[in-house]
């Protein structure tokens, strides 16, 4: 069964899924807050999926972020959405300048570098990548 991860953002919500064995972390898509649910529904109608993996956002000394409550809703979004899926909160510090660099580093063309919605779906990439290795070992 896969996990999903997102990292949201009240423009755009990047969205990765392991392979079934759990072993890769994939970008599946960015997806605008509006229409996730209805995109989650088709999904887990289509794939097995296991739980979820919300990024949450916070300071430095580990306390929340300003726009965790934001992140809060979508939690309870997805809750009532999907009563009988585990849904996991990851610490997303850094995962936006992780994904930028790594982005940098990968060849792209500028153009396809820039565009935002590449970060937020690497970002969702990298909390699954740390939800993984918490479970692994």
């Amino acid at each position: 069964m896969r996990i999903m991860a997102f990292d949201y953002g009240t423009k755009r919500i990047g969205v990765a899924v392991t392979d079934p064995l759990q072993i890769i972390a994939t970008a599946l898509t960015t997806i605008h807050p509006k229409d996730v649910i209805e995109y989650l529904k088709k999904y887990v109608s289509q794939e097995q999926v296991e739980s979820f993996v919300v990024g949450m956002p916070k300071q430095l000394d580990g306390s929340d972020s300003q726009s965790a409550v934001h992140v809060k809703g979508f939690i309870n979004l997805l809750k009532k959405s999907f009563p009988q899926m585990p849904i996991v909160t990851m610490d997303e510090r850094f995962t936006s300048k992780m994904a930028s660099a790594s982005i940098a580093q990968s060849g792209l063309r500028r153009s396809k570098r820039q565009e935002k919605g590449l970060v937020d779906a690497v970002s969702a990439v990298i909390i699954l990548q740390d939800y993984l290795k918490t479970i692994q070992s």
